[in-house]
């Protein structure tokens, strides 16, 4: 098989970055998307260009800064990587945000809209404007989209309800494209992590005024975070030639949580 191409949106970090690694160390070419600015809607840190720039020099991979609920900046990573790289083989959506800390009727309007618009949306844009390239390649066909759901999708969860509903639309989405993508030989499917060591998990333990994301672990029957390359060796799983009878899946990659 010729020189694979992926296009992984929150590349600059967590499990994103994690997914980048481990694909470039299989051989895959890659261009990796993020956007480090600030939201004011989001109170804490997100990505950096630095941190975007450093997964890239590790990965040899091209990036491109954007923001997933630009559609228009997502049509430019496709672009991009059809146009250096020959064309799309596999599209991963793992950009995501948390917020919430209180009852969800009194989360300020605009961080329950990014959350909506960066979880759920951003997918949605990534699926609009990559599905038609993964297509674009010749059959027989070996094409896949990708997205981190969450074990928040399944579980209700208090003070993060706009996550969780994001989330759980996530895994719908999933389904549905499958369903339509049908025997083109592209697949969708998604990852459902439990509690991983990432800046949305210590973010997470911020919101629930926990002393540590460890905390976290107690309620993974592991009974221990798991790591962002652990998602991300599911994620590479997917992407492979291995996975070519699953789609419309949701794996669950979660230390038991959601038993």
């Amino acid at each position: 098989m010729s020189q694979r191409v992926a296009i992984i949106t929150g590349a600059g970090r967590g499990i994103g970055a994690a997914t980048a690694v481990q694909l470039a160390a299989a051989g895959w070419s890659l261009v990796l998307v993020d956007a480090p600015d600030p939201d004011p809607a989001l109170p804490y840190e997100l990505c950096t260009a630095a941190e975007l720039d450093a997964v890239a020099a590790s990965t040899g991979a091209l990036t491109h800064r954007g923001d997933v609920r630009d559609v228009e900046a997502l049509a430019g990573a496709v672009a991009l990587a059809e146009s250096r790289l020959g064309g799309l083989d596999a599209a991963i959506a793992c950009a995501g945000v948390i917020g919430g800390g209180v009852p969800q009727w009194d989360v300020p309007p605009a961080t329950e809209q990014a959350l909506l618009d960066i979880n759920l949306g951003g997918v949605l844009n990534l699926a609009r404007v990559a599905v038609p390239a993964l297509l674009r390649r010749p059959s027989p066909r070996s094409g896949r989209f990708i997205a981190v759901a969450s074990a928040a999708a399944s579980r209700g969860m208090p003070m993060i309800a706009a996550y969780c509903a994001a989330k759980a639309g996530v895994t719908g989405l999933v389904r549905s494209l499958a369903a339509e993508l049908g025997a083109s030989g592209v697949t969708a499917n998604a990852v459902s992590p439990g509690s991983t060591r990432t800046a949305i998990l210590d973010e997470s333990a911020r919101l629930y005024a926990l002393d540590s994301a460890d905390d976290f672990a107690a309620q993974q029957p592991m009974e221990r975070l798991l790591e962002p390359a652990e998602i991300a060796a599911a994620i590479a799983f997917l992407a492979g030639e291995g996975s070519s009878a699953i789609t419309g899946a949701v794996l669950p990659v979660d230390g038991g949580l959601a038993l």
